[in-house]
């Protein structure tokens, strides 16, 4: 399998995987809502611990991809911030390495 096919699929399992979460998270709580949702993340220190994690994790993203992509010069590369968070980090990193892919190879056949 090429490393683009296994991009592809890591893409869609990071938006479906958290969003079954999301989904079961505002489908079952009292008063659902974004402000609920991060005060909640936050209840103890293990929600604190993925939530620092999860912060250096995306800002050393962001520190290889933009460049990454300017350099490639990608298009659209832009998409991974919004997508980051509007969707989950599990979406825009490996959609990120796909679009990085796609780049590569269209570089290579030139």
């Amino acid at each position: 399998m090429k490393r683009k096919h296994i991009y592809f699929i890591l893409t869609i399992l990071g938006f479906c995987y958290p969003w079954y979460y999301n989904y079961l998270y505002f489908t079952t709580v009292e008063n659902p809502s974004l402000v609920s949702f991060f005060q909640d993340a936050q209840n103890n220190y293990a929600g604190l611990s993925f939530g620092a994690d999860l912060t250096v994790v995306m800002l050393t993203f962001y520190a290889f991809a933009i460049p990454e992509s300017l350099r490639l010069k990608i298009k659209y590369w832009w998409v991974i911030i919004p997508a980051t968070f509007l969707v989950a980090l599990a979406f825009a990193f490996p959609l990120f390495l796909l679009m990085r892919e796609h780049a590569i190879q269209g570089n290579q056949n030139e």
